[in-house]
Formats: C-alpha cells, sequence, structure tokens
C-alpha cells in the first residue's frame, strides 16, 4: 500500500494535472478565437450604426427647424391675441373711471 502511495499516486496526479492543463490550454485558445469574432461582429455593428448617424442628423435638422417656425407663430398669435384683448382692457377701464 505504501509503494502504491509512494509512486502511482503522484504519477495519476501529475498525468491528470497535465491533462487538465492542456484542456485548459485549449479552452483558452478557443476563448480568444470567440473573442476575435465578437470583435469583429462589434466593428461592424459599429459601422452599420454610424451610417445612420447623417439620417439622424437631418431629422434633428428638420425637428428643430419646424420647432423654430412654430415658436415664432405662437409668438405672434400671441402678441395680437394680447393686443387686442389689452385694447379692450383699457376700454373698459376708461368706462368704470369715469363713472
Amino acid at each position: 500500500m505504501e509503494v502504491f502511495q509512494n509512486v502511482f499516486l503522484p504519477v495519476i496526479l501529475y498525468i491528470v494535472a497535465i491533462i487538465l492543463l492542456i484542456v485548459l490550454i485549449v479552452v483558452a485558445i478557443r476563448l480568444l478565437k470567440i473573442l476575435d469574432k465578437v470583435d469583429k461582429l462589434v466593428d461592424n455593428i459599429d459601422d452599420k450604426v454610424n451610417t445612420f448617424n447623417t439620417a439622424f442628423d437631418v431629422i434633428k435638422r428638420a425637428s428643430d427647424g419646424i420647432s423654430s417656425i412654430t415658436d415664432n407663430f405662437v409668438f405672434a398669435a400671441t402678441t395680437a391675441i394680447s393686443k387686442i384683448f389689452g385694447k379692450f382692457k383699457g376700454k373698459y377701464d376708461e368706462e368704470e373711471n369715469y363713472e
């Protein structure tokens, strides 16, 4: 039994350790290949997303222009309405003051 523990167990443990080391090296190489593929995929997706930047810029400029026109229209309308009601308010205030 002592011979088995002193000779065969260390040999078996060394063989298992070598096999485990080889398996880990193979797994690491496969993981590196997978990471390279993922990197290429991410670069491809990034390139495709960047092609939409010009379209998004056009949409942004169009929405800014529409917003500016709408703001000007609302400002003009509120100014006109306030002038109309401002004239009526002035007439009513003057009539109340004379009575």
